[in-house]
């Protein structure tokens, strides 16, 4: 129901910074928490981070803790995700949606996907 689209990926050296924006349609953008989704090449899709809709809390996947950020501007209708000392293991698809918390684990509260941004570092 919150259509939503990815930018912002790109190639870029290890050790390198890239910031993802993920641009929501409608009015209620901000009635949702939010959250960030990466999926490699043959590999499952995998939750990266997620942030609440006041934007007070966020919570992030150990493998990225420290190295990424996530944000919101509910103004906007837009998510972010900062993402600096990039690594080889980061190269994946990542997605943007609307997400909510199933006991410990964030899942993505609709059906459907965007079609992601690709972010690819090289070593």
């Amino acid at each position: 129901q919150v259509q939503v689209v990815e930018s912002g990926g790109g190639l870029v050296q290890a050790g390198g910074s890239l910031r993802l924006s993920c641009a929501a349609s409608g009015r209620t953008f901000s009635s949702y928490a939010m959250g960030w989704f990466r999926q490699a090449q043959g590999k499952e899709r995998q939750f990266v981070a997620a942030i609440t809709w006041s934007g007070s809390s966020t919570y992030y996947t150990d493998s990225v803790n420290g190295r990424f950020t996530i944000s919101r501007d509910n103004a906007k209708n837009t998510l972010y995700l900062q993402m600096n000392s990039l690594q080889p293991d980061d190269t994946a698809v990542y997605y943007c949606a609307a997400v909510y918390l199933r006991g410990s684990t964030w899942q993505s509260l609709f059906d459907s996907w965007g079609q992601g941004t690709q972010v690819t570092v090289s070593s």
